[in-house]
This record gives structure tokens, C-alpha cells and sequence, in this order.
């Protein structure tokens, strides 16, 4: 059996794509921070399907943590799927932040680079290890780093999710040669708790949101999940270092 990894698999697109990588026939591991209950709903959804699912901790913004976190997932892999090695891993976790340019401290920043940028990368590379040649690897980028998708008060957010559309050709380039592929993912607004549940809060905002969609509405979860599933498909086999705004035609 094939195995993943989800960050931030216990709310919204992680969630969706930890479910739908499982409803492909992979086990997942799910990363949680802080949303226990989340996470181990995400295994009870799974498993319900009749997949085989873990849920760990992990925080991406303290990559001190990362290597006592890869030993739990030697040890997930080994106790669950009788496997020293992993083939999937999506790196989804994030937050979102709004805040105008002229508004923007360095505290804020700073958190937002540690968790969006720095925690994707030095993540997969503490995991790199463990990744099986032929796998894939699909990060979760946003449509704030598109001209589809500029708004005032996301250039600390959106130069963040730009940086790791680069990363995302870099390690394609790099990982090649092990028949690794590199894709991600620029979801557009989509129904998330991202932002404290902004969705939940205002829901005011989704009317206007839906009508500078093509598509007529804001994304759901599994709109965006389906999609990094099907990147680390067979099917997709033939596809790397690619960003795909799935954002049902935000600004069409």
C-alpha cells in the first residue's frame, strides 16, 4: 500500500485531501496542530471508508521540531503499514493573515515565512529521506500569489505562497532523477476555517466572492482536495513543477 502525508489534515483542504488520497488507496498520515479532534475525525472519516489512517502532531513554524517528528512517522509507518519509506506528501499546512502593507509588523511576518515557507521546506527536507523514489509531492500554494488573485492586504501572505510556487519547480528540478514529482496547488476562496472561521464570521463577503467567480461560487474543500489527490495520481504521472490555480475562475 501507498502511503501519504497531510499537514494540516484536520480541517478543511487538508482534510479533503487526506480523505480523498485515502479513497484512492493510499494510508495517510495526518498532521494536526492544536485541532486534535479534527485530525482523529479525519481518521474516523477514513476509516469508516475502510482506509488505515494515523494522526500526529506537527508544528510547521518550529522546524526544531521536525526531526523528532519524522521518528514518530518511522515509527507510524512501521507499526501501520509494516513500511520504512512513504510515497505522498502534500504540504498543506498554513494560516491565512489580512493585514494592508503599511500595516504589516515583523512579527507577522516573521510567523508567516516560519509556517508558509520555511516549514514546507526544511519539512521536506527532514522527510526527504524517507520519500520513495517515484512518489510525489503536492504543495498547497494560493491564487494571492496570481494576478487573479491580488487583493489588498495579502502582500506578506501572498509573497510567502509566491516563494513556495518557486520552491515547487526547484525541488521538481532536484527530485527528478528519483522520478519524484513536484506540483502545487493555488487554491482561490474557498468554504475553510482559515482566518478563524472569516467565512463562518461574514458570511456577507460570500456573495461578492461568488460573483467575481466564473463559476458562480466560492471553492469548497473538496474542490481543491480532489485536485492535489489527482496530482498524485497515475494518471498526473506525466506532470511536474506545474502551479494550478483551482479557483473556478476567480477574476475570469
Amino acid at each position: 500500500m501507498r502511503v501519504a502525508i497531510v499537514t494540516g489534515a484536520s480541517s478543511g483542504i487538508g482534510q479533503s485531501a487526506a480523505i480523498q488520497v485515502a479513497r484512492r488507496g493510499a494510508g495517510v498520515v495526518c498532521t494536526y496542530q492544536g485541532n486534535e479532534s479534527g485530525a482523529l475525525d479525519t481518521v474516523a472519516r477514513i476509516e469508516k471508508d475502510g482506509g488505515t489512517a494515523v494522526a500526529l502532531p506537527l508544528d510547521v513554524g518550529h522546524s526544531e521540531t521536525f526531526p523528532a517528528f519524522r521518528e514518530s512517522v518511522v515509527a507510524a509507518l512501521r507499526d501501520t503499514w509494516q513500511r520504512d519509506s512513504f510515497d505522498f506528501l502534500v504540504n498543506n499546512a498554513g494560516f491565512g493573515h489580512l493585514a494592508m502593507f503599511a500595516d504589516t509588523t515583523e512579527e507577522a511576518f516573521d510567523t508567516l515565512m516560519r509556517v508558509l515557507l520555511k516549514g514546507p521546506y526544511f519539512l521536506t527536507q527532514t522527510l526527504l529521506p524517507l520519500l520513495a523514489d517515484g512518489g510525489a509531492i503536492v504543495n498547497t500554494t494560493s491564487n494571492s500569489a496570481r494576478f487573479s488573485g491580488l487583493e489588498p492586504g495579502y502582500s506578506a501572505y501572498g509573497t510567502m505562497k509566491g516563494g513556495l510556487v518557486v520552491l515547487t519547480r526547484y525541488l521538481a528540478k532536484e527530485f527528478s532523477p528519483r522520478g519524484i514529482r513536484v506540483n502545487s496547488v493555488s487554491p482561490g476562496s474557498t468554504r475553510t476555517r482559515i482566518g478563524d472561521d472569516a467565512f463562518e464570521r461574514h458570511p456577507e463577503v460570500i456573495p461578492a466572492l461568488a460573483a467575481r467567480t466564473a463559476l458562480g461560487r466560492i471553492g469548497e474543500p473538496d474542490d481543491i482536495g480532489m485536485v492535489i489527490a489527482a496530482l498524485l495520481s497515475e494518471e498526473c504521472r506525466w506532470i511536474t513543477a506545474q502551479d494550478i490555480e483551482v479557483s473556478g475562475g476567480y477574476n475570469l
